[in-house]
C-alpha cells in the first residue's frame, strides 16, 4: 500500500475545540463559571480563563485570571474568591488558529469607545488573515496569534460607542463559525454566527439576587451547575442581557441557498459530551442511531462487539442492540492520564496507545470481535488498535467506524489534518482495511448518517465528509487551499 508518509507518522486523533461560558447576576458568578468550564473540559485543555464583572468599586471593572492548563489546574478557591463580582465569561481552549501561548488564553480584554469589554471565542474566522493584514495596514497592533483578535479591533475601530451596533457592523466583514461571549462593563453578550455552526444555549438560574442567565456550548454545563435550559441562541442572532432584562437582535444576512444552517455534524459524531442536546438532539442517541444504522448497512457475524472507548460507547451499544451481538468493554480506557508521560529509556511498541487503552484477553481470546469508533482521520491509532487486539488472541478484527470517511479538512474551528494526511482522502476501502490490519472495514454511509439524526445536508456542515463548505474560503491559509484543490 503506497500511504504517504505524513499519513503513517502522523499520530490519528481530532482535537477538541474551545467551550465558552457566560453568567449574569449571580453572586457566586466565577465559581460557576469554573464549574461550566469544568463540565466542558473535554472541548479544550490547552488554557482556561475567566473574566468577572465588578460592579462595587467607583466604576465597574473586570477582574482577569487566564493560563495555560486544564481548568482544576488554573484555578483554585484562592484565586476563584479574588474573581468578584455577579458576572462572568469563561474559556477553555484548544488552539485550531495561534499558537498555545499565554498570549492567546481566552477570554481577550480591551478597552472600547463603550467601556472595557472581554470576549470569549469559538470556532475559527476564516477570512482572519485578510481583515487582520487590513488592520495592521491601519495601524492595529496585535498582541497574540489567534483569530479572536481581530472581531476587538473591529470593535474598537468602529465608531459607535453603542456596543450591539458595533458589533453587528463589525461581524458583517467576518466570514467563518463563531459563538462569542462578551462581557461589558454593563451587559452580558452571547452571539452566534448565521449558520449555527458551533453551538450554544440559553439558560436562566436562580441566585439570591434574583433571576439570573446562563450562556454555554454545551447543556452538560447547565446539569452541572443546576441551571435550566431555556433555547439554543438561534444563528445570527445577539442575546443582550442587563439589569433590565433580555433582548433580542438579529444580524442575518444572505447566505447560501443550499444550507438554511450548517450546524457542525461533527458534534454529534465526536466532539460534544453524550450527555448533552446539541443543535435540539441528543448526543447520546444520535450516536447510538449511528451504530444501529451501520449495523444495518455492514452486519456481519461476530461473537461480541466492543467500542473505542469512550466516544464508541453509544454507537456500540446501538449497534449490539440492533445486531443482537453481545456488546462488552474489551477495551479498557486510563482515564487518568496527565499531559506529560514519561517513557522508559528502552522502547515499547505502542506505548502512546497502551498508557491510555488496554485490550481484555478474556474477552477477546478466540472471538470474531467487531470494533466501533467514532471516526477514522490518519489511521494510525486504529492500525495500533487492532494490533493490541490481535495480540489478546482475537481470532478476527473487524473495524465499524460510525461516521462516513473524513475526506477534506475543516476550516470552522476543528483541528483536521491536511487533505494529503487524510487516509480516505487517497486511498481505497481496501487499501485503508489493508494498512490498518482488520479482517473487514465499513463506514457509515453519509445517506445513514442523515436518517440517524432525522436531518440531512441543507441543515448541516458535514464538508470533512462530502466536501461541501457552505462558506467562502477566501482567507484561509494560502498552502491549505492549494494543497486541497479549493
Amino acid at each position: 500500500m503506497n500511504l504517504s508518509a505524513n499519513a503513517m507518522s502522523l499520530k490519528s486523533s481530532w482535537k477538541d475545540e474551545c467551550g465558552i461560558f457566560g453568567i449574569w447576576n449571580h453572586a457566586e458568578a466565577a465559581k460557576l463559571a469554573y464549574l461550566g468550564l469544568y463540565a466542558m473540559q473535554h472541548r479544550g485543555q490547552e488554557s482556561a480563563g475567566i473574566v468577572t464583572l465588578d460592579t462595587h468599586g467607583y466604576k465597574p471593572a473586570h477582574k482577569v485570571h487566564k493560563s495555560l492548563g486544564l481548568v482544576a489546574d488554573v484555578f483554585n478557591e484562592n484565586i476563584l474568591n479574588k474573581l468578584t463580582g455577579s458576572a462572568a465569561i469563561g474559556h477553555v481552549r484548544y488552539s485550531t488558529t495561534g499558537d498555545n501561548l499565554i498570549a492567546n488564553a481566552q477570554p481577550l480584554c480591551s478597552i472600547l469607545l463603550s467601556g472595557p469589554v472581554a470576549l470569549a471565542h469559538n470556532g475559527n474566522i476564516v477570512n482572519a488573515s485578510i481583515l487582520r493584514k487590513a488592520l495592521q495596514s491601519e495601524g492595529a497592533i496585535f498582541q497574540a496569534t489567534n483569530d479572536t483578535e481581530v472581531l476587538l479591533h473591529l470593535l474598537a475601530k468602529n465608531p459607535s460607542n453603542h456596543l450591539v451596533t458595533a458589533l453587528i457592523e463589525s461581524l458583517k466583514k467576518i466570514s467563518g463559525a463563531y459563538s462569542f461571549t462578551i462581557l461589558a462593563h454593563d451587559r452580558l453578550l452571547a452571539v452566534r454566527d448565521p449558520f449555527g455552526f458551533r453551538p450554544l444555549v440559553l439558560g436562566q438560574i436562580k441566585s439570591a439576587l434574583g433571576i439570573g442567565y446562563v450562556i454555554a456550548s454545551e447543556t452538560c454545563a447547565f446539569d452541572l451547575i443546576g441551571a435550566q435550559y431555556l433555547r439554543e441562541v438561534e444563528p445570527g442572532e445577539i442575546i443582550e442581557i442587563t439589569a433590565e432584562g433580555l433582548k433580542s437582535f438579529n444580524f442575518k444576512s444572505e447566505k447560501s441557498v443550499k444550507h438554511k444552517t450548517a450546524h457542525c455534524v461533527f458534534e454529534h459524531v465526536y466532539f460534544a459530551r453524550p450527555d448533552s442536546v446539541v443543535f435540539g438532539k441528543s448526543v447520546y442517541s444520535s450516536r447510538k442511531k449511528f451504530g444501529e444504522q451501520l449495523a444495518i448497512e455492514s452486519g456481519i457475524d461476530a461473537d461480541v462487539v466492543i467500542p473505542v472507548p469512550d466516544s464508541g460507547v453509544p454507537s456500540a451499544i446501538g449497534y449490539s442492540q440492533k445486531s443482537g451481538i453481545p456488546f462488552e468493554f474489551g477495551i479498557i480506557r486510563n482515564h487518568y492520564i496527565g499531559r506529560t508521560f514519561i517513557q522508559p529509556a528502552q522502547s515499547i511498541r505502542d506505548i502512546g496507545v497502551k498508557i491510555k487503552l488496554n485490550p481484555q484477553p478474556e474477552i477477546l481470546k478466540g472471538k470474531r470481535v467487531i470494533v466501533i469508533d467514532d471516526s477514522l482521520v490518519r489511521g494510525t491509532t486504529s492500525q495500533k488498535i487492532i494490533h493490541l487486539i490481535r495480540q489478546a488472541g482475537a481470532r478476527e478484527v473487524h473495524l465499524r467506524i460510525a461516521s462516513p470517511p473524513t475526506t477534506g479538512p475543516c476550516y470552522y474551528g476543528v483541528d483536521t489534518p491536511q487533505k494529503s494526511e487524510l487516509i480516505a482522502s487517497n486511498n481505497s476501502l481496501e487499501q485503508i482495511r489493508d494498512y490498518i490490519g482488520a479482517d473487514s472495514l465499513a463506514y457509515l454511509s453519509e445517506k445513514g448518517m442523515w436518517q440517524a439524526i432525522n436531518s440531512g445536508p441543507e441543515n448541516f456542515c458535514a464538508a470533512c465528509f462530502n466536501g461541501d463548505y457552505p462558506t467562502s474560503l477566501e482567507g484561509v491559509e494560502n498552502k491549505k487551499i492549494q494543497e486541497n484543490k479549493i
